[in-house]
């Protein structure tokens, strides 16, 4: 009898940055298995650290940005997937971050290993996109906060199991 594997519960926040020109910033991930998608920038939490906490840690780790406004959040996800070789079991949050381009500057190294390239999309290319985009519904999201601005209510979570 083979043993279920150990799934390791995380909690997530990433930032939905966009420019006032409608763009939107996107990594493509190289997963240690499967194939790349794009994935807006953040990461998980560190033991006892705030959302913003991390959200701000992050953001410098991955793009060398500091002193941006955190904006309303916009998506919630519990994401279920494998990545090399552990069970992961992640909630993820979604913020708005609105702010002028910029050239991202990676600085943490392990994260530079998963990392193919940045891309700032047009976010009317999003729906159109030819490779996997994460969330599956990014395309809505950002149309949705554009047109209707923050959500009223906490959108409900999205479950996804890989």
């Amino acid at each position: 009898m083979s043993q279920m594997p150990v799934v390791v519960e995380r909690r997530a926040v990433r930032a939905l940055i966009l420019t006032p020109e409608r763009e939107i910033l996107l990594f493509r991930l190289r997963p240690p298995e499967g194939d790349c998608f794009w994935i807006a920038p953040g990461g998980g939490l560190d033991g006892g650290e705030t959302v913003e906490g991390a959200l701000r840690r992050e953001l410098l780790e991955e793009l060398g940005i500091d002193g941006f406004a955190i904006g309303p959040l916009v998506w919630r996800r519990h994401h279920t997937f494998d990545w090399a070789g552990r069970r992961i079991s992640q909630r993820e949050l979604y913020h708005i971050v609105e702010m002028p381009r910029f050239t991202p500057v990676m600085a943490d190294e392990t994260e530079a290993q998963w990392i193919d390239c940045h891309r700032w999309w047009p976010i009317a290319d999003l729906a159109g996109a030819g490779e996997a985009l994460t969330p599956l519904s990014l395309a809505a999201i950002v149309a949705r906060y554009l047109a209707e601005g923050a959500p009223a209510a906490l959108p409900p979570e999205e479950v996804l199991v890989d």
